[in-house]
């Protein structure tokens, strides 16, 4: 028989495959090939679907066995966990590689898009800047920690902290001096390289046309624009803005039943940093748009005056969203595809 549909359970060093034919018999199950063989048993088998979860280097899989002629799919883990039938096997690497495949054929299952070389070079930048930025902010938290113990509170502002902690170095006791001065040599060291990384993303963005048209829209400067491009390429992985919007989790969660709809808090089921950097970019549109004309300005004011500050932020994050999608999917200028969107809900 010949498999149509294969479900691959990835890991560190052995993979679990589980395959069917088109009437859905199981026609192959191996619940341990060695890292170094599963290239060779993918190559043999003749061009079918293959499903996998997007986890740490599914991308990279993906790639390889798209070069091989197969149809490859990701899917978020999320959306596997339903189909692992848990009431008849249990959680196993088989069961897992089941599951996937059983998901994978789904009409109605969303895919994680496969990221090119290129992309993932690119968040890797991001990546590694964001790990900077977490480090900064626990040795300030830790600065503020042992300070307090002293009597010292700083506020949590990082800026305040590096001026007062400057001035009261010299009056700090024996070893509280030494510890302090090497937090302040790290804090700095820390925020050089961040700032560097900051260069290197805004290059990326410089350079991607696509970026440059993001970098249009009020509230996404060089790092959103680089990550959306990154994360998301052109955009054609996603129907529409509202399903893009959807997808980062900017959408209220439905309760809704016999005809009466029940909205509640925002689902946050995305990409947790795409979402993190429009909400931030959101926050700074409302800030300086309180003494602004322009379309935009107005409709944020009439929105927080309605609902409320936070919701007003998550509804501009949200906007931007789905302007982002139409800038990437239709690949238009901003100034001639953005007049007619921006006035949109």
């Amino acid at each position: 028989m010949e498999i149509v549909t294969l479900g691959i359970d990835l890991a560190k060093n052995l993979f679990a495959l589980h395959g069917v034919d088109a009437a859905g018999k199981i026609v192959l199950q191996h619940p341990a090939v060695k890292r170094a063989k599963l290239l060779e048993v993918t190559a043999s088998l003749p061009p079918c679907r293959i499903g996998m979860e997007a986890c740490s280097g599914a991308h990279h899989w993906a790639r390889e066995m798209i070069r091989q002629g197969h149809d490859v799919r990701l899917i978020a883990p999320k959306f596997v966990a339903p189909y692992r039938m848990s009431g008849k096997r249990g959680k196993n690497d088989a069961a897992d590689a089941a599951a996937i495949c059983e998901a994978v054929t789904r009409p109605a299952m969303r895919f994680v898009p496969v990221k090119t070389v290129e992309q993932q070079s690119e968040l890797f930048l991001h990546r590694a800047r964001q790990g900077y930025v977490e480090q900064r902010t626990g040795l300030i938290n830790r600065i503020r920690g042992l300070l307090s113990e002293l009597g010292i509170v700083l506020p949590q502002k990082a800026d305040t902290i590096r001026r007062e902690l400057a001035y009261l170095l010299e009056e700090l006791p024996g070893h509280c001096n030494t510890v302090m001065g090497d937090a302040i040599t790290d804090l700095e060291r820390l925020d050089a390289r961040i700032a560097e990384y900051d260069r290197h993303i805004a290059l990326c963005a410089k350079t991607h046309a696509a970026a440059r048209r993001l970098m249009q829209l009020a509230g996404i400067g060089p790092t959103t624009a680089s990550a959306l491009v990154a994360t998301v390429g052109d955009g054609h992985d996603f129907a529409s803005g509202r399903q893009f919007a959807a997808w980062l989790g900017m959408v209220p969660g439905q309760y809704s039943s016999g005809g009466k709809q029940r909205l509640g808090r925002i689902t946050k089921a995305g990409d947790r940093y795409l979402r993190t950097l429009l909400i931030l970019g959101a926050r700074s549109v409302l800030q300086s748009g309180k003494k602004k004309e322009d379309v935009i300005s107005r409709w944020t004011r009439d929105v927080e005056g309605r609902r409320g500050y936070w919701k007003a932020v998550v509804a501009m994050a949200a906007k931007n969203a789905r302007l982002a999608w139409a800038v990437l999917h239709h690949g238009d200028d901003f100034r001639l595809y953005g007049q007619e969107v921006a006035t949109g809900a």
